[in-house]
């Protein structure tokens, strides 16, 4: 049996259908799911061309309203590319730049043209201990240089551990951030201890406030700013364009990646159940499901690694219209979702050996860009 779990190749969950009366599913008694296979397309009507160059691993990207792109790389450099210049930002937070960490995503606020705040995660080494863990800040860009810094969130403790930061953001219809935080590869305490950073996604208010109605607010020691927890290392995150909810999905660990939509006080289950095993191929749990703990909405056996996500909501690309989008880091491709409601039915791979794919976006013209570690910004375009 552990043999047929490790080769699975995908397996869809639709929300709720395993959900059971009892306290927890073993994985040699889970509900077996006809998996769908990735289908690599035997035409596709677009191609990719070069925006951004020389760039070592860009995490995040974000377009100003007068076209300029500002992109984040791991390294701590923040980029502003204006009309095939790029220029290197000034002030930017000095970050933990270890394994994963270093500077990661990076959003406007909803209201950019008015108030100007930028927002920015990354890893950082301030506070006690030796190490780092994940920060969030905001800036305004006066020229190319941030201005305004104001601290609005650091996780602690910091940890010298080099995986599992995290980190991506999204602004929801009510104004309401959301950002990651990974569980620093600190499985057994992080992701289930309300009283700990790491292993959770988080809620704010625009300026670092803690909303009351957050689902913690008033438990003792408990992580306020949290809104869920139990997940791994979520690098993905979105906003339905539809519904408004927010998207995620995470890296498992051999096997497991997952999308999940965010809920108040939900519990994800890392790691008490997953689909996925150890590196060494072990297993580390034998459920998959536990009363009390979240489903996924899909997951991935093998993992792809998946890193960036979008919605296609653009007329440009009408084939693709609706779909997700997702890169793949060990695959070196973009996958394409295709989405019923809020099942997958059908895997497409798209510009199959592009790279490490970091992240993809749907820019304010309506092209989709991704990132690309040791390449830069790619543009898809029609072939035509």
């Amino acid at each position: 049996m552990k043999y047929r779990f490790k080769t699975i190749k995908l397996t869809t969950i639709l929300c709720g259908l395993l959900i059971t009366a009892s306290c927890g599913q073993k994985k040699d008694t889970a509900m077996e799911e006809a998996p769908i296979e990735i289908e690599t397309p035997e035409q596709v009507n677009y191609t990719t061309e070069l925006i951004v160059d020389d760039l070592t691993i860009p995490w995040g990207m974000e377009f100003l309203p007068d076209g300029r792109m500002l992109i984040t790389e791991q390294n701590g450099n923040l980029i502003l590319f204006d009309n095939g210049k790029k220029t290197k930002v000034s002030n930017v937070p000095e970050v933990y730049y270890h394994g994963q960490g270093g500077l990661l995503d990076i959003k406007l606020h909803p209201d950019y043209q008015q108030n100007g705040w930028i927002y920015l995660t990354y890893a950082s080494s301030e506070g006690e201990g030796e190490g780092g863990h994940t920060a969030l800040m905001r800036a305004r860009l006066k020229d190319s240089t941030l201005t305004d810094n104001e601290l609005l969130y650091k996780a602690t403790p910091n940890t010298t551990k080099s995986v599992h930061f995290g980190s991506r953001m999204a602004f929801d219809k009510e104004g309401m951030l959301y950002f990651s935080i990974g569980e620093r590869g600190a499985r057994e305490v992080n992701p289930q201890d309300l009283t700990r950073d790491g292993g959770k996604v988080y809620r704010l208010h625009d300026d670092g406030r803690v909303p009351t109605d957050n689902p913690f607010v008033g438990q003792p020691n408990a992580v306020e700013a949290a809104y869920s927890y139990g997940h791994r290392n979520p690098q993905g995150m979105a906003i339905h364009p539809e519904t408004g909810e927010v998207w995620t999905h995470e890296h498992g660990p051999q096997g497991g990646d997952e999308i999940n939509i965010i809920k108040k006080g939900a519990n994800y289950g890392w790691p008490v159940i997953s689909y996925g095993i150890n590196y060494d191929g072990t297993s580390f749990t034998e459920l998959t499901e536990k009363e009390g703990m979240e489903q996924p909405l899909y997951y991935w056996v093998p993992s792809i690694a998946p890193s960036g996500m979008a919605f296609v909501t653009s007329d440009r690309y009408p084939e693709w219209k609706g779909s997700l989008l997702a890169g793949s880091l060990k695959f070196l491709y973009l996958e394409r979702l295709e989405l019923n409601g809020n099942s997958v039915t059908k895997r497409e791979k798209l510009f199959e050996g592009v790279g490490r794919l970091r992240n993809v976006k749907q820019g304010p013209d309506g092209y989709l860009y991704l990132a690309v570690e040791g390449k830069g910004i790619l543009r898809i375009v029609p072939k035509s």
